[in-house]
């Protein structure tokens, strides 16, 4: 299945010279959602992971799916002030200023064996700040799956020493 058929380009969102792909169409179509999670879901098996992890929003999209059809947990990441118990959080630099993750003080346990799901794999900035998140827990990051890759951006520079799984690339 081509899934770049199921992405939208939408010239010059959310502003001029940028040229966004939108993921609902691929999430419209059953199939091609069930193709890209069964994907993500057989990756996550070969690296024999125990819990999924996904940033938000678009990774709670994916990586739910995948941690249901494995019989495993899913951990958010989120932002500041959205999660409701002890978290732990990790400051990160962007372009322009930075940003903050956080995760659940018992989201992963020492040792496990974990699988971080996202659409988009850009700059690699939030994908380094949720493996230092794992990490901090005592997680080993056994992967990294995405929908999306772009690649003139060079995010998986950042990502050196992991295990990337890209189903489309631009």
């Amino acid at each position: 299945m081509n899934l770049k058929d199921y992405i939208a380009e939408v010239p010059n969102f959310p502003k001029e010279g940028i040229l966004f792909r939108d993921i609902t169409p691929l999430m419209l179509d059953g199939k091609a959602y069930k193709y890209a999670s069964d994907q993500f879901t057989n990756f996550a098996r070969e690296k024999s992971a125990t819990v999924i992890v996904g940033p938000e929003a678009r990774g709670f999209i994916f990586g739910c799916p995948v941690a249901t059809n494995m019989g495993i947990g899913f951990a958010p990441v989120r932002k500041p002030g959205k999660l409701p118990r002890e978290a732990i959080s990790v400051s990160y630099d962007l372009e322009y200023g930075s940003n903050e993750l956080c995760m659940h003080s018992d989201a992963v346990k020492p040792g496990d064996k974990v699988l971080i799901v996202d659409d988009l794999l850009a700059t690699g900035g939030t994908m380094e700040a949720t493996i230092e998140l794992v990490e901090k827990l005592g997680g080993e990051v056994v992967g990294l799956a995405f929908l999306i890759e772009l690649t003139e951006l060079n995010g998986r520079d950042k990502l050196k020493g992991h295990d990337i799984l890209t189903l489309i690339s631009y």
